[in-house]
């Protein structure tokens, strides 16, 4: 059966320092201290190490080729994002990081599907760059769960969804910089706690403050199954029933009815509760999406899924229908 991963992360081999050229701030880079393994460099700070399936696409088809997955989607790693930096240098890493991508889909078509990164502080550079991808044929882009700490809500933000609805290309919203993350380093917190809240923050605020309800033909796809978004949706509801003073202010439709609006990846790492999701949200909303090549991925690629006993339409929608209608809004294929 076809399959494609929808949520995999790519960096090019060789990153400039950004650090040094532009003189300020922690932007990664690369040390390529032994032969197939670099590490990701935040200003003088050891981020973490990678291996050559997150720079190599060759390296990458053959892992792949393994779990009969053909084709990836692939975006940047969320630390890249460096909404943190003066915007027009921002645009000119996204530039950088998008051209990497585009030249590997030029490469390998049959293999890759890229989504871009935009400078999501600044409004305007944020449009220019979406409509360069745009006529680069990027379908989507990737964007972070906050920005500098901002919700989707903000005023700000809303022309570059309106931009992203108004050129059909796809939203992935992938948790980064979580909440707290200063107060709970111990035990890897930020990414087993922090990250599963900041994506239900995202879709909460995109609710709430009417984004999803004043584009209805917005496509956003949540990654990591939603994080805490679907398990916790009974106490978002009651919150905006009990509280309406508080949470209604904006936009008085429930959020649940919004529950179908989003697409969700399968990386839960968990068959019961990638169960629960399909039965909340239903199976057309669920993409194979993994998280690769990083140790909190689903690095078997969607097998948990294939053992789950689902119907052969399921996991065609799952596998790979899903995400075609997400990327470019079809839903025949």
């Amino acid at each position: 059966m076809k399959k494609i991963d929808m949520h995999t992360h790519l960096l090019p081999e060789r990153l400039p320092n950004f650090a040094e050229k532009f003189g300020y701030g922690e932007f990664i880079h690369l040390e390529h201290h032994i032969p197939g393994f670099a590490r990701m460099m935040k200003g003088d700070t050891f981020f973490r190490e990678i291996a050559s399936n997150c720079w190599d696409p060759q390296v990458r088809i053959g892992e792949y080729a393994h779990f009969r997955t053909p084709v990836q989607v692939v975006c940047t790693i969320p630390v890249m994002f460096s909404y943190w930096a003066k915007p027009e240098d921002c645009l000119e890493l996204s530039r950088y990081l998008n051209d990497h991508l585009a030249g590997v889909v030029d490469d390998f078509p049959e293999h890759y599907i890229a989504l871009g990164t935009i400078p999501m502080q600044d409004t305007d550079l944020a449009i220019k760059e979406l409509e360069r991808l745009h006529g680069l044929g990027f379908p989507g882009v990737q964007i972070g769960s906050n920005v500098n700490q901002k919700n989707l809500s903000e005023v700000q933000f809303f022309p570059i969804f309106e931009a992203c609805q108004r050129l059909n290309m796809a939203v992935f919203v992938h948790p980064w910089e979580m909440m707290g993350e200063a107060e709970m380093r111990k035990y890897w917190l930020p990414w087993l706690v922090g990250m599963p809240a900041e994506t239900s923050r995202a879709a909460c605020s995109l609710i709430f403050g009417g984004v999803l309800e004043r584009l209805p033909k917005l496509r956003v796809c949540l990654a990591h199954s939603g994080g805490s978004f679907v398990p916790t949706i009974g106490r978002i509801e009651h919150g905006f029933n009990c509280r309406p003073d508080l949470v209604a202010v904006d936009n008085p439709v429930s959020p649940r009815d919004y529950l179908r609006r989003f697409w969700y990846d399968s990386a839960t790492h968990d068959a019961q509760l990638l169960r629960y999701i399909m039965e909340v949200v239903g199976d057309e909303k669920i993409c194979l999406g993994t998280d690769y090549p990083f140790p909190l991925g689903d690095l078997e690629i969607g097998k948990f899924i294939e053992e789950m006993g689902l119907p052969g339409k399921t996991l065609e929608r799952v596998f790979y229908k899903n995400t075609l209608e997400w990327l470019y809004g079809e839903k025949e294929f």
